[in-house]
């Protein structure tokens, strides 16, 4: 099954993402934080993505490297070579987290780990990156097991989406925000793109109405995060934690389908209790 296969089956549970992989038992964003998701069992692992100096395409959130590798530069400012041997602090890094003999792995390494066991949902950092990740993917013949997402705000970002990603046929994920000034425009550029899923940004729940027509007439799938740094309306993990129904279970009701969280197995369990 490819990964818009997967997005489009009516039939599968709300998948779960685990953010930056298994973090708090490795390094995130390591080879071993996604192998843990693997193992695990989740939906989608996702990643961050950065571009060395030479071209090279590595596993990185920040802008430079202190945090987890307590280099302090940036990793477009070095060579591939450079960036394949710095050990990376474990956890979510910091001065309180020791190094590991984890390495900065490459966007390569990545999908040989991940080919037929789990979807990758791309957080490419630079947008000018994603032709080049998109290249990456086809040439290891991956396309069909990723995603990428883009802001979706203006006539100006429909028409790059257009050019850039969506020729190529892979699975593309809107981002979309209903609490914003123009969120009329961005619903009407929505529904001209109706694309497979799209990360949905709120104040009340109640305003995911607006998608409903558009949800039931193009199948489109509807993505929350509850990490607790990006949450909408107070939908976080550490509320979930709490009182799961109230959080993953209303958001689930509400037609939420997709949702990436830093408590992946808290999720994955309520979901089981759920189906029963």
């Amino acid at each position: 099954m490819s990964y818009r296969e997967f997005i489009a089956d009516k039939a599968r549970d709300c998948a779960v993402v685990a953010h930056r992989g298994i973090w708090r038992n490795a390094p995130e964003n390591s080879l071993s934080a996604i192998q843990r998701a693997i193992d695990a069992g989740y939906d989608v692992v996702e990643i961050d993505i950065r571009r060395s100096a030479d071209g090279g395409l590595f596993l990185l959130h920040d802008e430079t490297l202190e945090r987890m590798t307590g280099l302090g530069q940036t990793p477009e400012a070095l060579s591939s070579s450079d960036l394949s041997v710095l050990r990376l602090r474990d956890r979510d890094g910091g001065e309180n987290n020791a190094f590991t003999l984890e390495k900065l792995p490459s966007l390569a390494e990545v999908f040989e780990l991940t080919r037929d066991r789990i979807f990758l949902h791309l957080d490419v950092k630079e947008r000018e990156v994603i032709p080049d990740v998109i290249a990456l993917a086809k040439d290891m013949g991956v396309e069909h097991q990723v995603d990428f997402w883009a802001s979706l705000k203006t006539e100006k970002d429909f028409c790059w989406i257009g050019k850039t990603i969506l020729p190529h046929e892979v699975l593309f994920l809107a981002k979309t925000r209903l609490n914003v000034p123009g969120a009329a425009t961005q619903l009407a550029l929505l529904e001209e793109l109706s694309p497979s899923v799209c990360e949905i940004y709120f104040d009340r729940l109640e305003e995911l109405a607006a998608l409903t027509d558009l949800t039931r007439n193009t199948g489109m799938a509807l993505w929350v995060n509850t990490l607790d740094s990006v949450a909408c309306a107070g939908f976080t993990d550490t509320a979930a934690l709490a009182d799961p129904d109230a959080v993953w279970g209303r958001l689930i009701d509400a037609g939420i389908s997709v949702i990436q969280t830093d408590e992946a197995a808290a999720l994955k369990s309520y979901l089981a209790a759920r189906r029963t």
